[in-house]
C-alpha cells in the first residue's frame, strides 16, 4: 500500500507537466523501458506488454526482452482502480478483466512497478468519442516493384464516416484477426525420403484441400487521420492494406476492422512513428530517432520511456473481400499437403462465417 500511495502522491505533483512527443538522444545500449497499451470501450480483455528494448544504433537493437513480475494497474479519474494480469502465454504482456471497458468522457492513468521496485505512470488520457464506420469497402492496389520484378499487390480497405462538426477528431484504425480459405494441394504431397519410404515421387493424402485459416492479420502502414479537411462532412479514408501472399485472396477473404477516437497527443505520437517507418522502409524497421511518448519514470524524470499509453472509444466493422471482386491476385502459393497441417487451418468454417 505504502508504494502505491507513493506512486499517486507523486503523480499528483507531476500533473500539471505535459509531454509532447519528440525525439530524443540517449546512451548507446541503454536498455529501455517499452510500453505498448491501449484501452478502448469496446469489449475486453484489453492488452499492455511491457519490453525492455536498446537505443537505435545500439549493437544490441535488435533484442527486445520482455518484462515479467510487474504491477500494472489502471485508474480512472474517479479513483476506480483495475489491476491487470500478466499472461501465461505471452511474456509481458498483461491484461484488464473481460468485463473491463473503457467509457467516453472519463480519463485513465497507468500505473507500473517493475520487479526492480521502480514506478513509472502515464499522463492521464481522456477517451473521445468516435462515430461508427458507415461502410466498408475493399479495392485493389498492385505496386510495381523494379528490375522488371513481379509487382505486389493487396486489398486496400476504405471506411466511410460521418465526421461529427462540433470537435477535432483523432482517427487511428486497426485490423483484428482475419480468417480466409486455403487452398492447398495434398495430391502433390511428397514426404522427406527415409530407409523405409526411400522415394521421392508424390504421394497423395486423401484430405485436405480446402480449410479456414486464422492469422492475425498484418497491416503495412499506422492508418491515422485528423478531420481537418473533412471536419463535419462524410468522407471515405484509407484504413489498412492487406498484402496478398497468394494465399489469402484466392477465394474469400473476412477481416474485422477496428476504429478508434484517440487524443491529440495520441495521434501526434503515432504521426512520429509513421513518418520516421516511412522514411527507413517500413513500420517494423528500428527508427531513426528515438520518439517520447506520454510515459514517465515517477524516481526518474531525466529516465527516457518509450511507447505510449492510449484510452480510446471503439467502433469496428467486418468485411469479406472476394477473389471475383478484385482486379489482380498473385500466383497462387502452392502448399503441398494437407491444408490442416497449416498453422491456425481448420476445416470446419467459423460459427459465424457469412460471406
Amino acid at each position: 500500500m505504502n508504494k502505491r500511495l507513493k506512486l499517486y502522491f507523486l503523480f499528483l505533483m507531476l500533473l500539471g507537466g505535459c509531454i509532447d512527443p519528440f525525439p530524443v538522444e540517449v546512451p548507446e545500449g541503454e536498455q529501455l523501458l517499452t510500453v505498448d497499451a491501449l484501452i478502448h470501450s469496446g469489449p475486453g480483455p484489453h492488452r499492455v506488454t511491457l519490453t525492455r528494448s536498446a537505443t537505435y544504433g545500439s549493437s544490441f537493437e535488435a533484442l527486445i526482452r520482455p518484462i515479467t513480475g510487474a504491477t500494472v494497474l489502471v485508474r480512472d479519474q474517479e479513483g476506480k482502480v483495475v489491476f491487470l494480469t500478466e499472461s501465461e502465454e505471452s511474456r509481458g504482456s498483461y491484461f484488464t478483466p473481460a468485463d473491463f471497458s473503457a467509457e467516453v468522457g472519463k480519463s485513465y492513468t497507468l500505473f507500473i512497478e517493475t520487479p526492480e521496485g521502480k514506478l513509472y505512470s502515464s499522463f492521464p488520457e481522456r477517451v473521445e468519442a468516435v462515430p461508427p464506420i458507415q461502410n466498408l469497402q475493399s479495392r485493389t492496389l498492385v505496386i510495381t516493384q523494379p528490375g522488371g520484378n513481379p509487382p505486389r499487390s493487396g486489398v486496400q480497405l476504405i471506411a466511410e464516416i460521418d465526421d461529427p462538426a462540433d470537435q477535432n477528431n483523432y482517427y487511428f484504425w486497426r485490423t483484428g484477426p482475419a480468417v480466409y480459405i486455403l487452398q492447398t494441394r495434398p495430391d502433390l504431397f511428397t514426404p522427406r525420403p527415409t530407409e523405409t519410404n526411400p522415394s521421392r515421387d508424390p504421394q497423395p493424402k486423401d484430405c485436405c484441400s480446402v480449410c479456414y485459416r486464422t492469422e492475425i492479420s498484418n497491416n503495412q502502414s499506422l492508418f491515422i487521420a485528423v478531420d481537418d479537411d473533412f471536419n463535419g462532412l462524410n468522407t471515405r479514408v484509407p484504413v489498412a492494406f492487406i498484402e496478398d501472399d497468394g494465399l489469402r485472396f484466392l477465394d474469400t477473404y473476412r477481416v474485422d476492422v477496428s476504429q478508434y477516437g484517440i487524443s491529440q497527443e495520441a495521434y501526434r505520437f503515432l504521426r512520429l512513428v509513421k513518418q520516421q517507418a516511412e522514411i527507413s522502409g517500413s513500420i517494423f524497421d528500428p527508427p531513426p530517432a528515438t520518439i517520447r511518448g506520454n510515459m514517465i519514470s515517477l524516481d526518474d524524470p531525466d529516465e527516457v520511456v518509450l511507447g505510449y499509453f492510449m484510452a480510446a472509444s471503439e467502433q469496428t466493422s467486418r468485411i469479406y473481400v472476394r477473389k471475383d471482386e478484385l482486379s489482380f491476385v498473385q500466383n497462387q502459393s502452392i502448399i503441398p499437403d494437407d491444408c490442416r497441417e497449416v498453422p491456425g487451418a481448420v476445416v470446419d468454417a467459423p460459427l459465424d462465417w457469412r460471406p
